[in-house]
């Protein structure tokens, strides 16, 4: 998911209560209530790139649509949605906001979205990538638009590296490190290492929690089976996947302190040369370029029965009591608009939804020769793996999810009660 990168100079946003919260930047803007007919508010959290990139495109649709506006409120993520959920409740929403696919369900399964097959034929539906389509629709039909997505790839420390004797580096999905090869490059590394420094950092923390379903999907196996309520995880595959991401910890391959309810960034290790390599989404490409002060490079995410990644950005939505929904609609329809997408994309180093995008040559603003590798690690990204992380219960498995493995990681518990009890809590929350 997207959220404020400025966290790279050291700095985490703020978690303010709920009695602040409606009183904080962004919150206090206009809501739909207050808005003309010809007027739509718009909440987003957003990185700098992605606030410039998102005002040049408001200009650029008001210029359009002569005599409409579109207000918009850029507010902390670490706030986004506990205001929103408030504004919901108070019935004071904005028409749009951004939401990431994992907590798209929570909204669209709420009939709180505004559904959008009016507004798209079924031509239009098709010119997505039909796994970002099916990402934003529940029970088929779609609550909102695939804006962009962003996938994980790790960034190495081409210097700390090759002092480890690492030079041979991937530059092909089917030439991506095996689990076996990826152990054996961080054995290597952490011969080569100081004790203070590290392998790599895996970007699971807090929100993040969801992306260690990559090793999951990578193994072959599942969180849940097709029916998304019934628990899968607690087999072969799912101890597999476990049990090396445990040995993370126990071979200090990753620092001690980056486990999923780390107060830390993975990118924020990886800048400070704390760790050689890195998890990362290509979304964080522009500051990483900005704020790194030594040769880093890319590659492909380990492989084991077959790849797998996260599945990284978010949708445009509108809310189902918008007083405007037919210039909500339209705005979003120009947001995911061909040229719109592409020059958000080029501006944030951000992936685009749409088909006729998906291989064309973007003009990514930073490090282009890096960009590739992201383009193509997205293949990896299979429809079973979308179905399951945007269920409307993810949200709630996701919290069971970092409470277990937290416990797996650095409390000692056994992989099979971990496994056990990810299950139990599945089966209570999809009940």
């Amino acid at each position: 998911m997207t959220h404020s990168t400025k966290r790279l100079l050291g700095a985490t946003a703020l978690v303010m209560s709920s009695a602040m919260l409606a009183g904080c930047a962004g919150f206090g803007g206009p809501s739909s209530e207050e808005a003309g007919p010809d007027s739509i508010t718009f909440t987003t959290w957003a990185s700098e790139s992605e606030e410039a990139a998102f005002r040049a495109l408001i200009a650029e649709f008001e210029a359009a649509n002569e005599g409409s506006t579109v207000e918009l409120n850029v507010v902390p993520y670490d706030q986004m949605f506990s205001g929103i959920d408030a504004q919901l409740s108070a019935g004071d929403a904005p028409d749009i906001f951004r939401v990431d696919y994992g907590n798209l369900g929570v909204y669209s399964s709420q009939n709180q979205l505004l559904d959008l097959s009016p507004y798209f034929s079924d031509e239009e539906a098709a010119a997505f990538v039909p796994a970002m389509w099916e990402a934003v629709s529940y029970e088929g039909v779609p609550y909102g638009v695939p804006h962009q997505t962003d996938v994980s790839a790790l960034l190495l420390n081409v210097q700390m590296l090759a002092d480890a004797g690492i030079t041979d580096i991937p530059d092909t999905p089917e030439e991506a490190w095996t689990w076996d090869e990826f152990a054996e490059v961080s054995e290597a590394l952490r011969a080569s290492l100081p004790a203070d420094k590290y392998p790599f950092v895996y970007n699971w923390q807090l929100g993040g929690t969801s992306r260690w379903l990559s090793w999951l999907f990578q193994t072959g196996g599942s969180l849940v089976e097709d029916d998304l309520v019934t628990p899968a995880i607690d087999s072969p595959e799912g101890a597999r996947a476990l049990d090396f991401t445990k040995s993370f910890f126990e071979n200090e391959w990753v620092p001690p302190t980056s486990s999923v309810k780390s107060s830390g960034y993975a990118d924020s290790v990886f800048a400070e040369q704390t760790a050689a390599m890195a998890f990362v989404g290509s979304f964080l490409v522009p500051d990483m370029e900005y704020f790194n002060e030594f040769e880093w490079t890319a590659t492909f995410m380990p492989v084991d029965e077959r790849g797998a990644t996260d599945l990284g950005g978010n949708a445009l939505v509108a809310t189902a009591e918008s007083d405007s929904p037919d210039l909500a609609a339209e705005f979003l329809k120009f947001m995911v608009s061909e040229d719109a997408m592409a020059s958000f994309c080029e501006q944030t180093n951000e992936l685009p939804t749409l088909i006729s995008l998906a291989d064309a040559d973007l003009e990514f603003v930073t490090r282009p020769d890096l960009m590739p590798i992201f383009v193509q690690q997205a293949a990896a990204i299979e429809p079973s793996d979308v179905r399951q992380l945007t269920s409307p219960y993810m949200a709630a498995i996701a919290v069971a999810l970092q409470d277990q493995l937290e416990l797996a990681f650095v409390g000692g518990q056994s992989t099979e009660d971990t496994l056990a009890n990810i299950s139990a809590a599945i089966e209570e929350v999809t009940q």
